[in-house]
């Protein structure tokens, strides 16, 4: 029998992208998978079962929470996927947008995970495992408040991983640099756009644009997530994809003004 067949985990914003690959991957191997969208549409082809849930929403959140429960009386993975992109000029986007970002970027996390812990309290055991960015640990012009979401989640995931591994409770950050088909769907425009940034704005997007030809696949974070979910000694955090790996081990080497000019170079600002 598979070891991790009479295991459950918990994957949000399972529609596409990330989350769809990393809830495929980890019905394969063998875990009892439950998927969520703001809108499920049925079961995909990895035996994900889809359901509605809205991370902005308590109630929303705790019912399915309790549905899975239901069905299975255990979570033992919870992937915290479900998440907004928002590139633009800082000063371009108003405070309630910025909420609103953070609104699912964060404190949707923080809802699932205050929602599943008590389950996973009481059976001794438990994963959690966030979906980051290279953002989170290297903020690039024109993604502030991005950025600033996943910083957020950066340290309230190292914080509460020491709060909760005496209970054999782990949490781990996946930290992908570009990924192919990210935010598609599901990216915020700045809700005050601004013509001091119009050309700065625009080469930005194009940069994202032509990274994605080169950029890692969602397959490749949702091993990433299978390896924090199976892994024996599970780890604070996993970056993933050689761009990520390289901005990493530059902003740890580099002195801080020779790695701001550089990347101020990369992404041609001025002065």
């Amino acid at each position: 029998m598979n070891s991790n067949s009479k295991r459950t985990a918990l994957v949000t914003g399972a529609s596409s992208g990330i989350g769809k690959a990393s809830a495929e991957v980890l019905a394969r191997a063998g875990f009892t998978v439950f998927g969520t969208s703001r809108k499920p549409s049925g079961n995909s082809a990895g035996q994900v079962s889809m359901l509605a849930c809205d991370v902005t929403n308590e109630a929303s959140v705790a019912s399915l929470v309790s549905t899975v429960l239901a069905n299975t009386g255990r979570i033992d993975i919870l992937v915290n996927n479900a998440g907004l992109g928002m590139f633009g000029g800082a000063e371009e986007s108003s405070v309630a947008q910025v909420q609103s970002l953070f609104d699912v970027n964060l404190f949707g996390v923080m809802r699932m995970t205050n929602a599943v812990l008590p389950s996973m309290r009481r059976q001794g055991e438990g994963r959690i495992i966030n979906i980051s960015s290279a953002l989170g640990f290297v903020p690039a012009p024109y993604s502030a408040h991005y950025a600033a979401s996943k910083y957020a989640l950066e340290g309230y995931s190292e914080s509460l991983d020491h709060e909760i591994r005496g209970f054999n409770i782990r949490v781990s950050l996946i930290e992908p640099g570009t990924v192919q088909g990210s935010f598609d769907h599901s990216s915020l425009e700045p809700d005050s756009m601004m013509t001091e940034y119009d050309a700065g704005r625009a080469w930005v997007h194009g940069f994202y644009e032509k990274s994605k030809l080169t950029a890692d696949t969602p397959e490749d974070v949702a091993d990433a997530v299978l390896r924090a979910a199976t892994a024996r000694h599970q780890r604070q955090r996993y970056t993933v994809g050689k761009v990520a790996w390289q901005v990493s081990l530059l902003r740890r080497l580099m002195p801080a003004s020779m790695f701001d000019k550089a990347l101020r170079q990369q992404f041609r600002m001025p002065g």
